[in-house]
């Protein structure tokens, strides 16, 4: 039954995004998870130039308070490149965060601008999962996420991608970058994602590499976890993306 499924949340953000929906207060979010059944949320917060203000946020905030229901989720920019390896340092060996989530449309250039190289190298030294978004408004013509995530794989293989917000299976690039190269995974939260989506990307093969998110709190639980409880897929697919796929790529 999925009643019995642990289902965590893989994308959720901290700060106030007041305009967007409610304040980052932990109570509303734990309020909103009892109320569709989340039990862990993890948590970045990326809207601070400062990595150290914000991954403080996260812990001091969420983590410290409420281990049991939130996951810590590390940010930094190579706005500050001589701080970026020790701040990594820092938030999964001092703070225990899970992975990493960047943000390049802050940066102004796309995830294989060279300034991401160090970080890359760090994160694939030491095996840790890396969350961003396919595509970029400064990307060059004729980009595909194909053709970005087979250098991504080839130069750092120990990095588990995370594609944001192409879980949902109706965009045919993530689809097909996810089903044809290794240590690529796809997260489902967003507004745009069609109907059935979540079942096409299952039929597709991927049940596997699919992660359950709700870009928290400018989307909401509910109507981002609907899109996966109503799928038409089986019982098995439904505790795969909402919960065990996390559970194995973050060795929780």
């Amino acid at each position: 039954m999925i009643e019995t499924t642990p289902i965590i949340d893989f994308h959720a953000h901290g700060g106030g995004w007041t305009n967007r929906a409610f304040p980052d207060d932990p109570n509303t979010y734990i309020k909103q998870m009892d109320i569709t059944g989340v039990d862990t949320t993890c948590v970045n917060c990326i809207w601070f130039g400062d990595a150290n203000w914000a991954n403080n946020l996260v812990f001091n905030r969420f983590v410290s308070k409420y281990p049991g229901r939130f996951i810590g989720v590390a940010f930094v920019t190579p706005h500050y490149p001589e701080e970026c390896i020790y701040e990594l340092d820092r938030a999964f060996n001092e703070l225990n965060f899970k992975f990493l989530k960047l943000y390049p449309d802050y940066y102004g250039q796309s995830s294989d601008a060279e300034g991401y190289q160090p970080i890359y190298e760090w994160a694939n030294d030491k095996g840790i999962p890396i969350m961003c978004h396919g595509r970029y408004g400064t990307d060059a013509p004729g980009t595909t996420q194909l053709k970005r995530y087979e250098k991504f794989t080839k130069d750092f293989p120990n990095i588990k991608w995370v594609i944001a917000h192409a879980g949902g299976g109706t965009d045919i690039d993530s689809v097909q970058t996810a089903k044809e190269l290794p240590n690529i995974w796809l997260e489902t939260c967003g507004s745009g994602i069609g109907l059935r989506a979540v079942k096409h990307a299952v039929d597709y093969g991927l049940a596997d590499k699919i992660l359950f998110g709700s870009d928290m709190p400018i989307m909401d639980y509910r109507n981002q976890i609907s899109k996966v409880i109503t799928a038409d897929i089986s019982n098995n697919d439904k505790k795969k993306i909402l919960g065990l796929n996390a559970i194995k790529l973050l060795n929780l």
